[in-house]
């Protein structure tokens, strides 16, 4: 009997919070929320088991392969081509061979959380596999950590939610631990003002994160003030999302974007601030930098009657228009025997 599994997650839009949500940052502010939402570009995973030990990578995406005999083949590597994939193989050691074959529908370096999207994919399908029965609130803490490894630098938890639950979220972050709250949203009053636009790849965002957070427990002042801002600003994020207040919303971006460019150099390029500064005249009420900065991907929020505007200086200025909406579900799996 040939056993296949399938399992797909969505990428997240950041609008408010972000950084907040790596730990210990969020236990100095009270309150402290990320808010964000999934969007239907999907990380997906196909899984095939094997007769033998064999085990074999691929990703459609980064035109990789990677093969090994064995798990114990794997486990005895140091370094792979394609890591997200053999951590989690490494913790759940699968007792047969396999084919894995990973695809991402976002661009490299997007900032829209591709590579948790993948991580959350890929997780759930090798817990349905192997017959695990980690909660999926397990498997998010599971899939951060693993990422930590990756990275070699801490991890945020917001990046997993979406991912987890598709649709819009309130992470609400303190001593008691995390814990997610659906923001009840009109979507597709979200989709008709929404454009994401991708002008290139950045810098690793763990080590943009990285740098603001040792700038923030270093004592930097100016940091700590910032995310004291971004906190206040979160919150009001939420409140004008439950009430559907558009204009307050637009607000609150920019309000956002000012704060957060403050806390590291490179985390706008001359790119991301011309389009900002273009899409404004013609109909975007607010904008920001999706994750970490550098490049990637910039979220606006645009005025419906605006919006074919909008995508149209966008592409004059150089950069790409990706087709995204509200990704309503979280990760999906499916499995299937011959």
């Amino acid at each position: 009997m040939l056993v296949r599994i399938f399992a797909k997650a969505p990428c997240r839009v950041d609008l408010a919070g972000g950084t907040l949500d790596i730990w210990p940052l969020y236990l100095f502010h009270e309150g402290a929320v990320t808010v964000n939402f999934a969007v239907d570009l999907y990380a997906s995973v196909w899984i095939e088991l094997r007769e033998d030990q064999r085990i074999i990578l691929r990703s459609r995406d980064l035109d990789q392969v990677e093969m090994f005999e064995s798990l114990a083949h794997l486990c005895a590597k140091k370094r792979y081509k394609l890591p997200l994939a053999a951590y989690q193989l490494r913790f759940f050691r699968p007792d047969r061979g396999l084919v894995m074959e990973t695809d991402s529908q976002a661009p490299a370096g997007a900032g829209i959380a591709g590579s948790s999207a993948m991580i959350i994919a890929i997780n759930s399908a090798l817990n349905r596999l192997t017959g695990a029965s980690y909660t999926l609130e397990q498997l998010r803490e599971i899939s951060q950590n693993i990422e930590a490894q990756i990275i070699r630098v801490p991890t945020g938890c917001q990046d997993y939610y979406p991912a987890m639950y598709g649709g819009v979220n309130a992470i609400e972050l303190g001593p008691v631990g995390v814990v997610r709250k659906a923001i009840a949203v009109e979507v597709e009053e979200l989709n008709r003002r929404m454009v994401l636009a991708y002008t290139g790849v950045p810098r690793q965002s763990g080590i943009n994160n990285w740098e603001v957070m040792k700038a923030y427990l270093d004592g930097d002042r100016r940091v700590q003030k910032n995310f004291d801002q971004i906190t206040a600003i979160a919150k009001a994020m939420r409140a004008a999302l439950e009430k559907g207040d558009w204009r307050e919303i637009g607000r609150l971006l920019r309000e956002e974007w000012a704060h957060r460019r403050r806390n590291a150099p490179g985390i706008s390029t001359p790119l991301i601030d011309h389009l900002i500064e273009v899409t404004r005249r013609v109909g975007a009420r607010g904008a920001k930098v999706c994750g970490a900065g550098g490049g990637g991907c910039v979220f606006f929020l645009v005025e419906p009657e605006a919006k074919t505007r909008v995508e149209e200086v966008i592409r004059n200025a150089g950069a790409q228009v990706l087709p995204a909406q509200v990704a309503t579900r979280g990760v999906q799996v499916r499995t299937s025997t011959t």
